[in-house]
């Protein structure tokens, strides 16, 4: 059971005990991500994610580092396109050590000139990294065609010539707009106390003032369809075939979850069982529904020789237009149901998943998702649900594929298209 607090100064607290935790671990979640830049100051939610680890006012980032290792916990942070997360994990006596490191972090961090070069480097490295991974490489590829000219569209680490121009006062405009109390989640989930926990964090964030939000409508992007090549020398063709999909607030959310599952979200998937199992044209293959405020995609992602990319484009888009036509079976309902119930109550045994749950549904609906909800919503799915929001996505007017490697297919994109889905 979790338990919820909100400061007079609008940070929410989202808190869970677990009795037979050893650990606790705090997320401090922010909403500053991809999504909130513009042309400006593209890059700079995760560049800050990095320049929040170089030193306060009171610590260097030798001792940011050395602090919780040195206790055996863990400090660590990530950005994604509408959030921020920095978050430590210790054992339960040491939590407040970790909540007082988190808040020398956001509220006396340096941002000295000498950090921002050097951190600047470091990131333009990571970006090249990034470009040379070409099966994750390609999801940014996908969605930049697909949602051309919006913020969800451009990645999250920014570009090489963003990140070269960003400069301190980019910076620390962008820091005061965003990390605010009101953009502010703090979740708590491990062995603690709940008047121990509030209490701190209470006394720790409380006087968090700072100048009301910048608040901006979300705009849903629109949607282009595009089939684009990208050479590179690399050993496989990768690509993304894909479609717009529903949003994260949107109630077919859980038909899409057990919808993706059939298609191409694990083992036993479709996908996975004919192109790989049964035709081993394959290594990877898999399909994921990424949802946001007010837009989503579908995609599916496969690597495979130039010889045979056409042939496992034709093969998923042969499936798509199986589930388009007849749906799934009850059998495969049955199945996908009892396997997402499983998947819930096992990262249920994360003190860490658990957080994570509590910090992120808090931040995206102002309220938590609990295990129990999702597993009710997922049983409450029928076949009719299925085939309803498969007719609708599937359609061929709806497709973009993006591709990268050697050489282009021969065959068009389009073709196989007409081919194999409703136009």
């Amino acid at each position: 059971m979790c338990r919820k607090q909100v400061l007079q100064n609008g940070v929410r607290i989202v808190a869970e005990n677990i009795l037979f935790a050893h650990s606790a671990v705090i997320g401090i979640w922010i909403k500053s991500g991809s999504r909130y830049e513009d042309d400006t100051n593209r890059g700079v939610s995760h560049f800050i994610e990095h320049l929040l680890f170089k030193g306060t006012s009171n610590r260097t980032a030798k001792q940011i580092a050395e602090e919780l290792e040195a206790l055996g916990g863990t400090l660590n942070a990530f950005t994604s396109k509408e959030y921020t997360c920095f978050y430590a994990k210790v054992l339960a006596i040491h939590l407040p050590k970790a909540i007082d490191l988190l808040s020398d972090m956001i509220f006396n961090s340096n941002f000295a000139e000498e950090d921002i070069k050097k951190e600047k480097n470091v990131v333009l490295e990571e970006i090249k990294m990034y470009e040379d991974t070409p099966d994750e490489y390609i999801h940014d590829l996908f969605v930049s065609n697909v949602w051309q000219q919006h913020a969800l569209g451009y990645p999250v680490l920014g570009t090489s010539n963003s990140i070269e121009n960003v400069d301190k006062k980019t910076i620390i405009k962008y820091f005061n707009e965003h990390y605010t109390p009101a953009n502010t989640v703090i979740a708590v989930a491990g062995n603690i106390d709940y008047q121990e926990v509030f209490s701190q964090l209470e006394k720790t964030f409380g006087g968090w003032d700072s100048p009301q939000t910048v608040a901006g409508k979300l705009i849903p992007p629109v949607v282009t369809r595009k089939d684009v090549f990208y050479p590179k020398e690399t050993e496989q063709v990768h690509f993304c075939v894909g479609t717009p999909s529903i949003a994260q607030d949107d109630e077919r959310i859980y038909v899409m979850t057990v919808l993706n599952s059939a298609i191409g979200g694990g083992l036993s998937s479709r996908l996975f069982q004919t192109i790989r199992e049964e035709k081993g044209l394959v290594y990877s293959i898999f399909s994921y529904n990424a949802s946001y405020t007010g837009a989503g995609l579908f995609s599916v992602y496969a690597g495979t020789r130039s010889s045979t990319a056409t042939e496992v484009l034709d093969l998923i888009l042969k499936e798509l237009k199986k589930i388009q036509k007849d749906g799934i079976t009850q059998e495969e309902l049955k199945r996908i149901q009892t396997q997402v119930e499983g998947n819930i109550l096992l990262s249920t045994e994360s003190v860490s998943n658990r957080m994570s749950r509590l910090g992120k549904s808090e931040l995206s609906f102002n309220r938590v998702v609990t295990g129990q909800e999702v597993i009710k919503k997922i049983f409450e799915v029928t076949l009719s649900d299925i085939y309803l929001l498969a007719k609708e996505l599937f359609r061929g007017e709806n497709f973009s594929y993006i591709s990268l490697g050697p050489e282009k297919l021969t065959t068009e994109f389009p073709q196989l298209l007409s081919a194999n889905l409703l136009l």
